[in-house]
């Protein structure tokens, strides 16, 4: 007989709605909860990703693998879908994973992938990086910020603030004022030696100058600086965007992983 698995909510201090499917011997059989979406949470640093619409989570399901097929999943998304009113689903899931079957059974659309890619500073050449640094750029000069970004709604704004101490580190290139192209590396918590990067962007106006380039190697060189105890930086891009893969290539980044996004709006496929 199959055991009796009860879904129940699953408060963990924070305001984001929680689930699990406990069987009767108080053994957590899977999970579901919902968090504020982002591409990687910090989506106005890169505008060329879709925009997010208004009311969105992020959707995690999880189900321990010897309880899979058996429909438990499909009960975490339904408690979900009925006890929190998000008008927005949308779901980040590695490739080869169970999902890729699991969210378009239940109506979820996939509508783009990422690539995501790692760089090791053990693997950095420094004298080679340097050269790229210290290559002109007629026109251009570099500029640094570090600090928090939590608050600021555009790059702008925090070039245009005082640097202090905090987790981000922005480089970009600079136009006679102008933000030409940038990119921004977060570091976690201490203990975590990884940052996440995001970008490089070059804005509009500027492209074919290798300025793409120049800020990466730039800001891998500054990340150092700022945050010596960061062993290795993760980078994403859309996998429609072949330039930004290619830099990332250029520098050292390595493949990781691919994810595939999964989203429904209002019980239809977005």
């Amino acid at each position: 007989m199959e055991p009796l698995i009860d879904i129940v909510g699953a408060p963990d201090g924070s305001r984001a709605p929680r689930w699990r499917a406990l069987e009767p011997r108080g053994s957590v059989a899977g999970t579901a909860g919902l968090w504020p979406v982002g591409p990687f949470g910090l989506d106005f640093l890169l505008p060329t990703a879709p925009a997010t619409r208004p009311g969105a989570a992020e959707l995690r399901v999880y189900v321990e693998p010897e309880w899979r097929r058996r429909g438990i999943g499909s009960r975490l998304l339904a408690a979900v879908r009925e006890q929190a009113a998000v008008p927005y689903l949308i779901s980040y899931v590695a490739v080869g994973s169970p999902g890729e079957r699991f969210y378009p059974r239940h109506g979820f659309r996939h509508t783009r992938s990422w690539h995501h890619e790692l760089l090791t500073y053990r693997d950095v050449h420094q004298a080679w990086l340097g050269e790229l640094v210290d290559a002109e750029h007629p026109g251009y000069r570099l500029t640094h910020w570090t600090g928090d970004v939590f608050d600021a709604r555009r790059v702008e704004d925090l070039l245009r603030s005082p640097s202090r101490p905090g987790k981000a580190v922005l480089t970009a290139a600079d136009a006679d004022g102008d933000v030409a192209a940038y990119v921004v590396a977060v570091v976690g918590e201490p203990a975590r030696v990884s940052a996440h990067q995001y970008g490089p962007v070059v804005l509009p106006g500027h492209p074919g100058r290798r300025l793409s380039r120049w800020v990466n190697a730039a800001l891998i060189q500054r990340l150092r600086e700022v945050h010596p105890h960061v062993d290795e930086i993760e980078a994403a891009g859309a996998e429609d965007d072949p330039r930004l893969l290619a830099t990332h290539r250029h520098l050292g980044f390595r493949s990781l992983r691919r994810t595939h996004v999964y989203e429904l709006w209002d019980g239809v496929a977005s």
